[in-house]
């Protein structure tokens, strides 16, 4: 199994996540719950559809993550002025407070995963190796 790049990328996915769940512990949040929160402070007001297809998520799984959010008043949705049957998502004030709360853990740990892959200076390589595999 040495030489198996597919089980490499697996393990190597577990021990990312494994950090993520543990610096993120105390504040009782997954990784697609960050995503989701992330993603919308650039996109405020992207169709729930859009941002479930960007971040590789499943709509019929997608539903239960907004509503997680939604019910702890990160997020809300609104329907589309244009279509009424598109939800648009948007960042509440409490969303954003939370996300900004975040972002020093987050950046502590993407600098752990960089670290463990030679440095802050190979993010452009890893990350441009990384897009090969699902562009």
């Amino acid at each position: 199994m040495d030489d198996a790049v597919g089980y490499r990328l697996r393990r190597a996915q577990l021990a990312v996540f494994q950090h993520f769940n543990e610096a993120f512990s105390s504040k009782g949040l997954r990784p697609t719950d960050f995503a989701v929160l992330l993603l919308l402070t650039d996109n405020q007001g992207a169709k729930q559809s859009e941002v479930a297809e960007a971040l590789g998520i499943q709509r019929a799984n997608f539903v239960a993550i907004v509503d997680g959010l939604e019910n702890k008043g990160y997020i809300e949705r609104r329907k589309s002025e244009t279509d009424r049957r598109v939800q648009s998502l948007y960042m509440t004030p409490a969303g954003e407070a939370y996300l900004e709360e975040l972002m020093p853990i987050w950046i502590d740990h993407e600098r752990w995963v960089l670290e463990q892959l030679g440095g802050v200076a190979e993010r452009d390589t890893v990350n441009r190796l990384l897009r090969r595999l699902y562009d």
